[in-house]
Order: C-alpha cells, then sequence, then structure tokens
C-alpha cells in the first residue's frame, strides 16, 4: 500500500557559502542541526532553493553525504535530483547508494517544452529506475511548462511509488482538481508558503517551505495549527507572516531568504551568479519585517 512520509512542515534547505565562494559545510551542518531542533517533519536537499544548477557534481555529492551524516536518521530526507534529461536522471537514480535517502522529489524537465505525454512517459521512467519514493514537482514558472491535473493523476494512479506532488503552480483550481481525484495515499504539499494556508485547509498534507529556512519553529506552528484544524491559531500565524513571505520572493529566492538568514542566524548573504543578493531597498524591509515579526 502506497504511504507517503513527507507531511508535515518540510524545509527547501539553502546552500551557505563561505566569503571565498566555496560551500560552508561547516554552516551547512549547524543549519540543518537547527532547522531539526526548531521542529520541522523533513528536509529536501540540492532542491531549488539550494541554487543547485550552480553547484559541481563533487559538490553535490558531498552535500548529500552531510545530509545523510547529519540529518542521521533524526527525520525523513528528501533529495533533489531531477532534470530535463530523462536519461540522465534515470542512469542516477539506477546507480547511486540511497541508503539513507528516504526519496526523492523529481521537477519537471526544464528548458524542453514536452507535451503532456512527454512528462507522463518522464515520470514513467522515472518512477522505474527510483529505488526510494518520488515526489513530482510542478513549477511550471522556472521550468516552462506546468503538469496538468490529468497527468498528475495519471502518474498517482500507474506508479504506486509516486507518493506526493510539491505543487507550486499557484493554480488553485488545478490543485484543487489534483486533491480531489487522488488514489489513496497520495499526498499534495504546498510549493508556495503564501498559499500554504489556503491549500491544507483544502486538504494538502503540509508545506516544502523556503520560509521555514529562518522560521523554523513558526512555520512548524502554522503547519500543526492546520493539521490540528486550529483554524483561528493558524489564521493568526497566517497573518503575521504576510510580509516575510513577500519580501522572501520580491527580488527572488533564495536571495530573500538568504538575507533573512544573514540577519537572524548569522548565515552569510552570499549567492552565486547568476543570483545576487536582495537590493538595499528590499533588505530594509526584511529589516523591518524582521523586527516586526517578532514583536
Amino acid at each position: 500500500m502506497r504511504t507517503n512520509i513527507f507531511r508535515g512542515t518540510g524545509v527547501a534547505v539553502i546552500t551557505p557559502f563561505t566569503p571565498e565562494g566555496e560551500v560552508d559545510l561547516y554552516g551547512l551542518r549547524e543549519h540543518i542541526n537547527r532547522l531539526i531542533d526548531g521542529g520541522v517533519d523533513f528536509l529536501c536537499a540540492l532542491g531549488t532553493t539550494a541554487e543547485t544548477p550552480t553547484l559541481t557534481d563533487s559538490e553535490k555529492e558531498r552535500i548529500t553525504e552531510l545530509f545523510i551524516e547529519t540529518v542521521a536518521g533524526r527525520v525523513p530526507l528528501l533529495l533533489g535530483c531531477g532534470g530535463n534529461n530523462t536519461g540522465a536522471v534515470c542512469a542516477f537514480l539506477e546507480n547511486n547508494d540511497f541508503e539513507g535517502i528516504d526519496g526523492v522529489l523529481i521537477v519537471t524537465p526544464y528548458y524542453n517544452k514536452p507535451t503532456q505525454e512527454g512528462l507522463y512517459r518522464h515520470y514513467a521512467a522515472v518512477a522505474k529506475s527510483s529505488p526510494v519514493p518520488v515526489m513530482l514537482y510542478n513549477v511550471p514558472g522556472r521550468t516552462g511548462v506546468n503538469l496538468e491535473a490529468a497527468t498528475t493523476l495519471r502518474l498517482a494512479d500507474d506508479f504506486e511509488n509516486i507518493v506526493a506532488i510539491k505543487e507550486a503552480s499557484g493554480r488553485i483550481a488545478q490543485i484543487e482538481e489534483i486533491l480531489a481525484g487522488a488514489p489513496l495515499g497520495f499526498d499534495v504539499l504546498s510549493g508556495d508558503d503564501s498559499i500554504t494556508f489556503e491549500l491544507m485547509g483544502l486538504g494538502a498534507q503540509g508545506v516544502i517551505s523556503v520560509v521555514a529556512n529562518a522560521f523554523p519553529t513558526e512555520m512548524s506552528t502554522l503547519i500543526k495549527s492546520m493539521q490540528q484544524e486550529n483554524l483561528e491559531d493558524a489564521l493568526y500565524t497566517h497573518r503575521q507572516f504576510y510580509d516575510i513571505f513577500r519580501l522572501a520572493f520580491a527580488e527572488g529566492n533564495p536571495a530573500g531568504v538568504k538575507c533573512m538568514l544573514a540577519h537572524r542566524e548569522d548565515l552569510a548573504n552570499i549567492l552565486r551568479l547568476p543570483l545576487v543578493p536582495v537590493s538595499a531597498a528590499t533588505e530594509q524591509k526584511i529589516v523591518k519585517a524582521l523586527s516586526d515579526f517578532s514583536q
């Protein structure tokens, strides 16, 4: 029977860099521990927020090893390893050791702009190759293609090891269609911090959050309130986050949340090109929002 263990508050974990531009492995280890201590339910390594396209293969290998070592089974670990070359993705899944990894997050192929049939066949090949459960990831604003509800449900019906979808399309009607037609055990998770309250109200089972990098305890409080159907408290926390959600993405992800982390957790506000830190004007707004949030 299909079972999805990725529920509740997930975090799309950032990759910290040193002033010299190297991956800050010590800082990443400390950050992982801080997130787990903050009460999050699972972690996602090497997703969009990790600036994965700018990492070398050797850096990705070391980061994966560090996650496995540091998490040490305390929470489920989801590994981002999608791509726009189906053969390469399947070869990675077939030829690597997934000990310590509980599932993979597979983004829709980007740039190629496949049809819905192409998307179905891509994910079918991935599902057949993967030794661990698969979570679909739909983020058309980045990939240029939308995984439609009918294709998502077709995949969920045909492959029991496809256990969930991270939905970041922002298309509420599409997400409702998936929720209404999903087979038993197949879950929807929000891929947008700002509409997690609404999506969980419709039946989503959690979030893979960017903002939780800086607010693990507070995001966990919001999600737990929704899980417990304590809507009054959940709405209060959701509204507290209004400016934080907006500013986290005002100049792209992860620029906003790295700025927040620089002010909240003393992690260096360093990104790799082509990404750059937020502007001084946006940083001022972030500093004010952080101050207002803590009051």
